[in-house]
C-alpha cells in the first residue's frame, strides 16, 4: 500500500507537440466565446413515456472549467466553478457532492487527468487527490464505490527496453516508451492525501507468441485470460481504456479498452498480491481476465468478420431495479466499422452464472454472438460520434444517449423513438462532453452537508506513572441547516496511554444543537520524566476528509515522591536546628515529636 499525495507528473509528448499545442491554443480561444448554440430540448410526450423528464443531468464539458447540472428543459440547476478543465469524469456523489476527474498541466494524451477532487455543492474541496507522479498518470474515468473509496484508470510508463524484454516487436512502435494501463482503488486519508488499497496491472498478465527466449511467451489463442502485448495501439497509448465500472454483486471490474476494441471484465475480490498473480480472488484466476467481448481477434479465435466494437465508449452494466438489470450497454462508436462509418448503442447479455463465472467453450471466442438491443440513428450515418460519448438505462426502459463528439444529448425509447434532446452550448464553439450523468427525481435534494468543528486541547504536567487524569473538548456540526453529523473518536495515532470518551461517538448532530462535550480520561503511561504528545482525531463517519483534531500533551515527573515530600524534609531539618540551639535550656531533655520525653545524648 502506497501513500500518495500532491506532486507533480510530467510526460514527455513525442511528436508533434508544436501542432498540438497550437490546436490547443486555438480551440480555447474559441471555447471561452459566448455560446454559439442554444440549448434545445423536444416537448415532453407522454404517449413515448419520456423518462429523463424527471430527473436531472450532470456533465463537465471537456474544454471547460465549469460542471453543470441541468434540468430537463435546458435551464441550469447548478454549476460547480473550478480551476481545471476535467480530467475528464465526474460522479455524482449525492448531497449536493460531485466527484471530479481534473487535468493537471497539459501531460499526456487524450483523457489525460492527473487528479480527483470530491466538490461539496457551496464548491468547497474536502478531497483533492493527485496521480501524477513516479511515471504514473491517471486518465479518463473514474468511479465511486460503496466503501467510499475511489477507483482511477492510470498509465504508468514502461521504457522501449522493458517493452522488447517483456516480448513486444520492437518495429511494432517508434517510441521511446509504453504507457500500460493499471487500476488503483483509493482510500481518502486526508484533504490532499489517499491510500492505495488495490491495484491491478496489464503488465502482469502479458503473453506474446513473438520471441521464445523472452518472458510469457506462449500460444497466445490457448490463453484468452492474458493479453498480447503485440496487438492494439501502436502509439505509446497502447490500450486507451477510456471506461471502469462495478458490479458489487459479483465484486467484478469493467474496462472498455479502446486500442483493442474489447471490454474486459477482472475480479476485484482480490488482494494486490493476488491481483499481480493468475490464482485467488472469487474466481480463483487472481488478476487474469475473467471475459472479454467485442473482438476475438485480440486472443486470436476470431476473424475481422467476429469483430462486434469499434472504438467503442463507456461499457456499464445495467444497474439493479432497471429494465435489462446485469446486461452490459456499450456506446460503439463505429470507428473504422467496416462499409459506413455510423455509431449505435449496443446491449448484450454476458454469459455469466449466478458465481461471476464466464462460460468460454474450448477453442471458441466469448459470447454473445450478438447484441440483445441496437439504437442506430435513421439513417445510420445521422448517429456517428468519432470520440468519447455514453449511454445509460432509465428506469422506464429508455436509453439516456450522450453523442459527447458533437455534445448532444438524447433519450430513445426501445423502439428507437427520440423523445428528448438537449445540444450543448458549453463553453462555446467547442461543446465536447466525455459523459454525462443521469441523477433520479429524488435527487439532488436540497443539500444539507454537515460540518464537522472541533474545539479544545488537552495537556497534563507532573502526572504519575499510572494516574488517571481527566479533560474535555467539544465537537459541534456547523454545517448547512437540518444536516445530521456522524462523527466518532479515532485514537489510532495515539500509541501511549489508556483512554476513555464519552461519549466516544455521535450520530444525527445537528447544528442547532450546539456542541457535544466530550470527557476524556486517560491512565498515564511511564517512564517518568518524558513527555507524550499527539493528536485525538474527531471524524465525520460518511466523510473521513471532514475531521477536526485535538492536541493532547501529558508530561511525567522527574520523581514519584509525593509533593509534600520536600516541604516535610525543610521541617525536619528546622526541628533538629532548633533542638541543637536550645537543649540546655531543658537539662539535657526535650520532649519529643509524638508524645514520649527522649533524653539528648
Amino acid at each position: 500500500m502506497r501513500e500518495k499525495s500532491c506532486t507533480s507528473f510530467k510526460i514527455r509528448r513525442c511528436q508533434k507537440s508544436c501542432a498540438v499545442e497550437l490546436c490547443i491554443v486555438l480551440i480555447l480561444i474559441f471555447s471561452f466565446q459566448t455560446p454559439a448554440v442554444t440549448p434545445r430540448t423536444i416537448d415532453h410526450n407522454d404517449e413515448l413515456n419520456t423518462g429523463s423528464q424527471n430527473g436531472k443531468i450532470l456533465f463537465a464539458p471537456m474544454f471547460s472549467s465549469t460542471t453543470y447540472l441541468i434540468e430537463p428543459d435546458g435551464s441550469v440547476n447548478h454549476t460547480w466553478s473550478s480551476t481545471y478543465f476535467p480530467g475528464i469524469g465526474v460522479r455524482w456523489l449525492g448531497e449536493g457532492t460531485i466527484l471530479r476527474s481534473i487535468r493537471v498541466g497539459a501531460s499526456g494524451t487524450g483523457g489525460a487527468g492527473g487528479g480527483v477532487q470530491k466538490v461539496l455543492w457551496d464548491g468547497t474541496i474536502t478531497w483533492d487527490f493527485r496521480y501524477n507522479n513516479d511515471g504514473v498518470l491517471s486518465h479518463h474515468d473514474i468511479l465511486p464505490l460503496p466503501n467510499g473509496n475511489v477507483l482511477m484508470i492510470a498509465w504508468e510508463i514502461k521504457t522501449r527496453q522493458e517493452a522488447i524484454n517483456q516480448g513486444r516487436i520492437p518495429e511494432y512502435w517508434a517510441y521511446n516508451s509504453l504507457w500500460p494501463d493499471h487500476v488503483i482503488e483509493v482510500q481518502p486519508t486526508g484533504i490532499t492525501s489517499g491510500e492505495i488499497v488495490w491495484e491491478w496491472h496489464v503488465w502482469d498478465h502479458l503473453i506474446q507468441d513473438y520471441d521464445s527466449e523472452k518472458p510469457n511467451y506462449g500460444v497466445v489463442a490457448d490463453h484468452p485470460e492474458l493479453i498480447n502485448i503485440n496487438y492494439g495501439g501502436s502509439g505509446y497509448d497502447w490500450l486507451h481504456t477510456n471506461s471502469i465500472d462495478y458490479n458489487e454483486a459479483l465484486d467484478q471490474i469493467l474496462l472498455s479498452v479502446n486500442s483493442f476494441n474489447e471490454i474486459w471484465v477482472i475480479d476485484h475480490s482480490t488482494t494486490t498480491q493476488e491481483a499481480a498473480g493468475h490464482s485467488g480472488g472469487n474466481s480463483g484466476k487472481g488478476g487474469d481476465l475473467l471475459y472479454r467481448w467485442g473482438n476475438p481477434q485480440a486472443y486470436n479465435r476470431g476473424e475481422p468478420v467476429d469483430q462486434q466494437l469499434f472504438g467503442q465508449h463507456d461499457a456499464t452494466w445495467i444497474d439493479p431495479g432497471l429494465p435489462g438489470e446485469g446486461h452490459i450497454l456499450i456506446f460503439n462508436n463505429g470507428v473504422n466499422r467496416p462499409g459506413t462509418h455510423y455509431s449505435s448503442v449496443d446491449e448484450i447479455i454476458p454469459p455469466v452464472d449466478q458465481n461471476g463465472s464466464y462460460a468460454l467453450a474450448a477453442g471458441s471466442a466469448y459470447g454473445p454472438e450478438t447484441y440483445t438491443w441496437r439504437y442506430t440513428g435513421t439513417p445510420v450515418t445521422s448517429f456517428y460520434a468519432l470520440r468519447v460519448s455514453g449511454a445509460e438505462r432509465l428506469l422506464n426502459g429508455n436509453t439516456l444517449i450522450c453523442d459527447g463528439f458533437h455534445g448532444t444529448f438524447f433519450e430513445v425509447t426501445p423502439a428507437g423513438s427520440t423523445v428528448w434532446q438537449y445540444i450543448n452550448p458549453y463553453p462555446g464553439l467547442y461543446a465536447e462532453v466525455f459523459k454525462i450523468v443521469y441523477i433520479p427525481p429524488q435527487e439532488p435534494p436540497q443539500p444539507h452537508v454537515p460540518d464537522l468543528y472541533c474545539m479544545g486541547s488537552l495537556s497534563w504536567t507532573n502526572v504519575k506513572t499510572g494516574q488517571t487524569v481527566a479533560g474535555s473538548f467539544d465537537v459541534q456540526n456547523i454545517g448547512a441547516n437540518q444536516s445530521l453529523l456522524n462523527w466518532t473518536v479515532n485514537t489510532s495515532s495515539l500509541e501511549w496511554g489508556t483512554w476513555t470518551f464519552t461519549p466516544a461517538s455521535g450520530t444525527n448532530l445537528k447544528p442547532e444543537d450546539g456542541a457535544v462535550t466530550v470527557q476524556v480520561s486517560v491512565v498515564a503511561p511511564g517512564p517518568k520524566n518524558t513527555q507524550f504528545e499527539g493528536v485525538i482525531r474527531v471524524e465525520n463517519q460518511k466523510d473521513p476528509s471532514d475531521f477536526g483534531e485535538i492536541t493532547v500533551s501529558l508530561k511525567t515527573p522527574v520523581t514519584s515522591e509525593p509533593v509534600w515530600f520536600p516541604l516535610l524534609h525543610m521541617l525536619r531539618v528546622m526541628w533538629r536546628r532548633w533542638v541543637m540551639e536550645n537543649y540546655e535550656i531543658f537539662d539535657g531533655t526535650y520532649i519529643g515529636i509524638l508524645h514520649e520525653k527522649t533524653t539528648w545524648r
